[in-house]
């Protein structure tokens, strides 16, 4: 859970900092969200679910 709501902020930052450069308008915003629930209600999900659960803790195994 922790990781998901660390992802979500880091996410939410790029999302502000695009718009703030007007790399991305609201409208793509919007799209993008839309994209995301949508695709959390299909048969991938868990599938990418895993995947990022899997990113995470090899990122959070490497050591300096």
């Amino acid at each position: 859970m922790i990781v998901n709501a660390s992802l979500v902020l880091l996410l939410g930052a790029v999302i502000v900092l695009l718009i703030r450069q007007s790399a991305m308008r609201v409208l793509d915003l919007l799209l993008c969200g839309t994209f995301g629930f949508l695709l959390a209600n299909t048969v991938a999900a868990p599938a990418i679910r895993h995947t990022l659960a899997w990113l995470a803790a090899t990122v959070g195994s490497i050591h300096p």
